[in-house]
């Protein structure tokens, strides 16, 4: 399963999708050197690195807040000098007003600026603080293996720290309420309730990520340990600084069908059609029923809004669908954009 990373009822939402994780024991044989050399150099090794992960911490915790509201807490990062701060959609959903408390505790109200919930992103604005920005890096370079160090406030516990490193890139991963994020990083350092909108950072103190959905074994019925997922920070600096200079999004960057879309058997029941949209353009009409995108079944509306996710505006894909006669039909269909909020 996959779970949004923040505390409140509505803030531990389950993706009814189960994880299977295998135990695979790591052993590490340490070999007894009779040059003192090389165990001073690995002591040497080890405490550069501890210091290391001690300055990032030190540098970027005062640009990680806690956001309050009346359901709940979550985490954010302080965006730019104006005090606009980036979080998780579902950390604000529902609220305009807030409380911002940074990690020596000061206390600040906090309105919100904009979001846009198919990324699962969101500003709020701190007037006056003074807070200091995060820098954020290219998350384009990152690598299996590179260090993360996660920095949030989870279960309420403010400016708490966690550590591993990038586990994997993956694409199209999805979220509670047919939310299908294009891509994230996933990481082994904990995500914990609470941590959502966060911090996830490299060893040099740069954002990386914003740590945003947590893994559970429903078989155990608890988490499963080392699988978080976090938002890359090319696409949390895209989304936020449209939403901060526009007020909205304004290029998504998604693939966009034009349609309402409900639950149908085996396909994804047309609703409505948007009139000039890429659907209406190809001549699916309301009361279709959509069962596959560029070869690839739609048999829910999470399975259409997943494969969407995958595929670029502009792109020219194959789209089969039933009319309400029951004949099956396929349209080649360039994808638009999906619109701002």
């Amino acid at each position: 399963m996959l779970v949004p990373a923040k505390r409140r009822t509505r803030l531990f939402a389950v993706v009814a999708a189960a994880i299977v994780v295998g135990a695979v024991i790591a052993g590490t044989s340490l070999a007894t050197s009779s040059t003192p050399s090389s165990t001073t150099g690995g002591t040497v090794a080890g405490v550069a690195l501890q210091e290391s992960f001690v300055n990032v911490v030190h540098s970027v915790s005062p640009s990680v807040v806690q956001i309050e509201d009346q359901t709940g807490l979550g985490s954010g990062i302080v965006f730019d000098v104006r005090g606009d701060i980036v979080t998780n959609n579902h950390v604000v959903s529902g609220a305009t007003s807030f409380t911002v408390t940074t990690s020596t505790g000061r206390r600040y109200p906090a309105k919100l600026v904009g979001a846009f919930p198919p990324d699962d992103v969101a500003v709020i604005r701190v007037s006056g603080g003074g807070l200091k920005p995060a820098t954020f890096a290219d998350s384009s370079t990152l690598q299996v293996g590179d260090l993360t160090i996660a920095i949030g406030n989870p279960l309420g516990l403010r400016s708490s720290v966690t550590n591993g490193i990038v586990s994997a890139i993956r694409q199209a991963m999805p979220e509670p309420n047919n939310v299908t994020l294009p891509s994230v990083i996933q990481t082994s350092a904990d995500i914990n309730p609470g941590n959502s909108g966060g911090a996830l950072v490299d060893i040099e103190g740069s954002v990386i990520g914003i740590p945003t959905l947590a893994a559970t074994d429903p078989e155990l019925g608890g988490s499963a340990p080392g699988i978080g997922f976090a938002l890359p920070s090319n696409l949390v600096k895209d989304i936020a600084g449209q939403i901060v200079t526009y007020g909205k999004v304004v290029n998504s960057h998604r693939a966009y069908l034009g349609i309402a879309a409900g639950e149908a058997t085996n396909g994804v029941y047309v609703a409505s059609v948007t009139a000039g949209g890429p659907a209406a353009k190809a001549g699916i009409h309301a009361g279709d029923v959509i069962v596959s995108v560029d070869d690839k079944p739609t048999a829910t509306t999470a399975a259409l809004t997943t494969a969407l996710a995958g595929l670029q505006p502009g792109q020219r894909v194959q789209v089969a669908f039933k009319s309400q006669s029951g004949a099956k039909t396929t349209r080649l269909v360039t994808l638009g954009t999906y619109p701002g909020s």
